[in-house]
């Protein structure tokens, strides 16, 4: 729950956090659920919040490894380079399709140039393509971080 309320109050959705702690999305909502979680994913979740391991596992003190202090970028810069690396991942997505759709089309009219059987490929890629480019550009109102947020806090009572 400590996760959870951490995540919210910096307005980060599961998947947000996630990329920048290096975590799969599953493990984030399993650990937010209340499972226990691996030594490592605490101190990467720790790490990205700027807290003290201590603070995030409640644990006796008999029981608690030594740990070293650890720093992590400031989350904006980490959400920065994850927002960066999916604009990237996204470019490399249109080129893919570029250069394979090119490929299909030249071999179509080759081999037989009287059908374009090439346009159904490319008209079904590109469809997924501008899902991508939706996605990538926050360009879909809802479903997004903010959309999360406003929906916790309209559930929480904070914001009708």
């Amino acid at each position: 729950m400590l996760i959870q309320k951490i995540r919210l109050q910096r307005g980060w959705s599961q998947e947000q956090l996630a990329e920048i702690s290096g975590l799969s999305v599953r493990t984030v909502q399993r650990i937010e659920r209340g499972q226990s979680a691996s030594l490592e994913s605490m101190k990467a979740l720790a790490a990205v919040f700027e807290v003290d391991l201590n603070e995030l596992m409640p644990v006796k003190e008999a029981e608690m490894p030594a740990v070293v202090a650890t720093t992590a970028p400031e989350a904006e810069e980490a959400l920065a380079f994850a927002k960066v690396r999916r604009i990237k991942r996204f470019y490399i997505h249109i080129m893919q399709y570029g250069l394979v759709i090119l490929m299909l089309a030249i071999i179509n009219l080759v081999t037989s140039p009287g059908y374009l059987w090439f346009l159904w490929p490319a008209l079904g890629w590109g469809i997924g393509l501008a899902l991508h480019a939706l996605r990538t550009f926050d360009l879909v109102p809802f479903f997004g971080a903010r959309w999360e947020k406003e929906q916790v806090e309209r559930h929480l009572g904070r914001k009708l």
